[in-house]
């Protein structure tokens, strides 16, 4: 089914405020879901070209602490935009 994107829009203006901010934290959830499925897509695609480089592979921590340090860069950016 093909979304109606008028359609959703007028319903969106209808709704009280405190829904309309429910309905902004689940658009939020769908878009954070997207991207990261899509970072993830992008990483498998390149995963056979860094191995038949030679490039060492990442432990868990390693992944945990390379995700965290982006994830702090990216909440420094934001703040200092604010």
């Amino acid at each position: 089914m093909a979304a109606d994107t008028q359609s959703l829009f007028t319903k969106i203006q209808e709704l009280p405020a405190a829904q309309l901010a429910e309905v902004e934290d689940f658009v939020d959830f769908i878009l954070t879901k997207t991207r990261r499925l899509g970072a993830l897509d992008r990483l498998l695609a390149i995963a056979p070209a860094l191995e038949a480089a030679g490039a060492p592979s990442l432990t868990e921590d390693e992944i945990n602490a390379e995700v965290a340090a982006v994830r702090l860069q990216r909440r420094n950016e934001r703040a200092d935009r604010t």
